[in-house]
């Protein structure tokens, strides 16, 4: 059985390598180090999502996701309506750099990213010490986790950990926008 981590055990984990569940605004994530393909690799088997979806990243703060989108691409107007939605629950859709691996971005040349206003997740990101992977902690197709306990029942021992805490009141979802003209592909 996975057993219940604190924020510094979780971060540890991913560290080496490990993939957690830890809570979100809505719901429970799986995350892991984004630069880890052997780590990422299992998160999406854990979850069996195909890697050409690609995978949104969190992070506590904009400067933790520099290395990872190509920021001179945004327009200062595009940039300021980004900001102006974070820390929060929107998820942007925002140019990748070059060198952010395929296990990463799927099929596109861009990714998805969001800087969380949700305690846990964030400090989080901070204690690992950058971005992690986020996507919902549930086999694809079925309910997203919204508990430890549900997570537990749903993906028992293919994680290494959960998180302690408790998921934020959003009844769903981040919304993702494209950072560039602000399509809607999730409300």
């Amino acid at each position: 059985m996975s057993r219940m981590l604190t924020v510094s055990e979780g971060a540890a984990l991913m560290a080496k390598g490990g993939v957690v569940a830890y809570p979100t605004e809505a719901v429970f994530g799986l995350g892991c180090d984004p630069s880890n393909e052997e780590a990422v690799s299992r998160l999406l088997d854990i979850k069996q999502r195909p890697v050409e979806k690609g995978l949104i990243l969190i992070a506590a703060n904009y400067g933790q996701l520099l290395p990872f989108v190509n920021d001179s691409a945004l327009p200062d107007a595009r940039r300021e309506a980004v900001m102006a939605r974070w820390p929060g629950p929107t998820t942007w859709v925002m140019p990748a750099q070059p060198s952010v691996p395929g296990w990463v971005t799927g099929q596109f040349d861009t990714l998805a990213v969001r800087v969380t206003d949700h305690a846990i997740a964030a400090d989080l990101c901070r204690a690992f010490g950058g971005p992690v992977v986020s996507t919902s902690a549930n086999l694809t197709g079925q309910p997203p986790c919204r508990s430890a306990d549900e997570v537990l029942a749903a993906l028992g021992d293919r994680v290494d950990g959960v998180v302690m805490g408790d998921v934020g009141g959003r009844k769903d979802p981040s919304m993702i926008l494209d950072a560039m003209t602000d399509q809607v592909f999730r409300t």
